[in-house]
């Protein structure tokens, strides 16, 4: 399941692997095995660490600190959670986030803003998302005292029913009735 490490076999993607990523994704079997090929030689021991997550992805963002929005979009990327990028996890992200198919891309983004992964989100996980969002966009984004107003007035907006929590259908609701805000909410993720 996935690519297989061992400290004395190399690292291998197995016919299963690619079936599997072709029937879940929109890549070919020659795209899955290229962008193997660049993910083996960026991380030759099968898992994309956070720290070279944070290298990589600092890259887009010369203006800004993009720390603490990396820990949640690579949080969003671990799926199982066990603290590394297989490259499995890697293509089914990558292939959502780039991919045209909108509620996808929206059910992608409302799991990172989903923090505690318990199917909602509540003012304070939305508050760490899009602050850590400004903080990676850099300084001139939104003043920092506007950021509270702001996070509050977002939250406001999606939680239609006023239960004090964004469900996954308010959240795509709002995103696919205001595209200003399902861009906003979907920086740096590639979803928009």
């Amino acid at each position: 399941m996935g690519c297989t490490t061992s400290k004395t076999t190399p690292i291998t993607l197995s016919d299963d692997d690619i079936e599997y990523l072709t029937r879940n994704t929109s890549y070919s079997d020659q795209e899955i095995r290229d962008w193997y090929k660049g993910f083996q030689s960026d991380c030759p021991d099968g898992r994309l660490t956070k720290k070279k997550f944070l290298e990589i992805y600092s890259m887009f963002c010369p203006d800004g600190s993009p720390t603490q929005f990396c820990d949640h979009i690579y949080r969003t990327f671990d799926s199982d959670g066990d603290g590394y990028i297989d490259f499995k996890e890697f293509l089914l992200a990558v292939g959502i986030t780039t991919g045209s198919n909108p509620r996808e891309k929206l059910k992608w983004a409302f799991r990172m803003y989903d923090i505690n992964r318990d199917g909602l989100i509540d003012v304070d996980e939305m508050s760490k998302i899009i602050k850590s969002l400004y903080q990676m966009l850099g300084s001139d984004s939104v003043a920092f005292n506007e950021q509270d107003k702001k996070v509050q007035f977002i939250f406001d907006t999606m939680d239609y029913n006023r239960d004090g929590k964004v469900s996954l259908e308010e959240f795509i609701d709002v995103c696919n009735q205001d595209d200003q805000l399902a861009k906003l909410l979907c920086v740096g993720t590639a979803a928009t």
